[in-house]
């Protein structure tokens, strides 16, 4: 799966960061992404700051190889 944010949507409020500081970082104008290989639990709480981001700016696609 993969996890990314549109920084023409992002605002840079800082919200992943606040609930997921291990794989979010807020730079001076919009968030980026710290780490590219995720376990499980890492994607299910990027996946909720993807439904709490207010600008929609994290998508997740694809699908987890596990096996």
């Amino acid at each position: 799966m993969n996890v990314k944010i549109d920084k023409n949507l992002c605002i840079g409020c800082g919200l992943c960061e606040e609930n997921v500081p291990e794989l979010f970082s807020t730079g001076e104008f919009t968030a980026e992404l710290k780490k590219t290989l995720l376990t499980k639990e890492l994607l299910e709480r990027a996946a909720e700051a993807a439904e709490d981001c207010p600008a929609e700016a994290i998508t997740i696609d694809g699908k987890s190889d596990e096996s």
